[in-house]
């Protein structure tokens, strides 16, 4: 157990022929689109929407405004967890990766991994043990150890010689703003991520992604309607291209439309101090069905299975490994 786990990455194509494989998390935002009557055309207008967006932020040299597209990867990673464990595999975490097509030169250009970040473990915490340690409790509370085994395996796999053969720099993971906060606007503005927002204290969000080894910033790019949270490593400003930067923005802005329009969508932009609403009543819906209830009922559901598969037979193992893992 002293030796790193092996972690298997895996990458499928995410175009409007996309199905969902067996054995797919069903709550990923990717994989709720693609179900359904309506699958082929909800993910052709999210990727139109995601185009469009790109070109919209990347508009120098550009003046057509269809320089560019954005591909995307669907990945997948498995862990082993060694012979101690009976060299079982259990799927860890899966991201969208991108990259950009630029029409007028024929080049690929590597985009940033992270995209529509999801985790059974994630799910698990979330769903299964944070309901039962406040069951019966007079107020909300957190376990002190809340994240501390997905934060050790997530920068286990950060760590890992898988990620360095597939990622060439560490994942950015966009979010949506938390509704609980309030956020006030700053002088500071990024020429692609736009004006910068601080909140006025840290998110159970934050917390937990602190334990996965990122800190936060909340930017609001040019004609967008509200701050999106970007949690990172390293230098969020000046370790990425702006063409790797808007990648990240123009998909997780199209999702979080999507699936959160009374934020994302909404009909008036975030003004100098700001608390997103998901009761906001004034919001445009987009022409993509999805599914928002059946996401969080299924949370729960892949939680347990989290529980099942993982948690408890090898409850043992893990925690033994995460005591002495460096924090």
């Amino acid at each position: 157990m002293n030796e790193p786990w092996g972690f298997t990455v895996k990458t499928v194509g995410f175009d409007e022929n996309y199905r969902p494989a067996e054995g797919t998390r069903i709550t990923t935002n990717f994989a709720n689109l693609a179900r359904g009557a309506n699958r082929q055309q909800n993910l052709r207008n999210t990727l139109r929407m995601i185009d469009h967006r790109f070109n919209d932020l990347a508009h120098w040299d550009n003046p057509s405004g269809d320089r560019y597209a954005v591909e995307l990867g669907i990945v997948s990673v498995e862990m082993h967890l060694g012979a101690e464990a009976g060299s079982h595999t259990f799927p860890l975490i899966e991201i969208l990766k991108t990259c950009i097509l630029d029409k007028a030169t024929g080049q690929r250009i590597e985009g940033i991994a992270g995209n529509n970040f999801s985790s059974y473990v994630r799910d698990y915490d979330f769903s299964v043990l944070l309901p039962g340690y406040n069951a019966g409790r007079a107020e909300f509370g957190v376990p002190q150890d809340f994240g501390d085994l997905h934060g050790k395996l997530f920068k286990q796999f950060i760590q890992s010689e898988a990620y360095r053969r597939h990622f060439s720099k560490p994942p950015v993971i966009c979010i949506s703003a938390a509704t609980s906060k309030t956020y006030r606007r700053t002088g500071n503005r990024h020429p692609v991520l736009g004006v910068e927002y601080q909140q006025n204290e840290p998110s159970s969000t934050d917390q937990y992604f602190a334990k996965m080894g990122m800190q936060v910033r909340f930017f609001m790019p040019r004609g967008g309607v509200a701050p999106l949270a970007f949690y990172f490593h390293g230098d969020l400003l000046n370790d990425y291209t702006n063409l790797e930067l808007i990648g990240t923005v123009s998909t997780m802005e199209t999702f979080q439309k999507i699936y959160r329009p009374e934020i994302y969508n909404a009909n008036s932009a975030a003004g100098p101090l700001y608390r997103p609403s998901l009761k906001n009543q004034d919001y445009s819906v987009t022409q993509i069905v999805y599914d928002r209830e059946e996401r969080s009922q299924l949370a729960a559901a892949q939680g347990r299975f989290a529980e099942e598969h993982f948690i408890k037979p090898y409850g043992h193992v893990l925690q033994r490994w995460a005591a002495g893992c460096a924090a």
